[in-house]
């Protein structure tokens, strides 16, 4: 099993970072796709209007997932202030390293990740 230094958890910490940042980043430059679809028909046909709803829809979809995507990343701050990043929430056994180096948010060993 994996024992956490400070050097793996400052590296854990850079990465989260880095994810959080990528991910302001992409909400910047994808606001206003999910604004409200205007239904003019005069400037719009029907089936332009349909797509611009369905990528309202995709992009809101997508807003949510980045929102949930940073309230992990911000969970994975607060556990490294409490010193329990890297050990599952659920039984208390170190994650994985290569759980962590997919995904540095995880909260989760494998075995409770469902």
């Amino acid at each position: 099993m994996d024992e956490w230094s400070d050097a793996d958890i400052a590296a854990f910490g850079a990465k989260l970072e880095a994810l959080r940042l990528e991910l302001e980043e992409v909400r910047v430059k994808a606001k206003g796709a999910s604004d409200i679809v205007l239904l003019d028909q005069q400037s719009v046909g029907r089936l332009s209007r349909m797509d611009a709803l369905q990528n309202q829809a995709m992009a809101q979809e997508t807003e949510r997932r980045r929102q949930l995507d940073l309230r992990k990343i911000e969970l994975a701050f607060a556990r490294i202030e409490e010193g329990e990043f890297g050990y599952c929430a659920v039984c208390g056994d170190p994650i994985r390293r290569a759980r962590l180096d997919i995904d540095p948010a995880a909260a989760t060993c494998v075995a409770h990740a469902k």
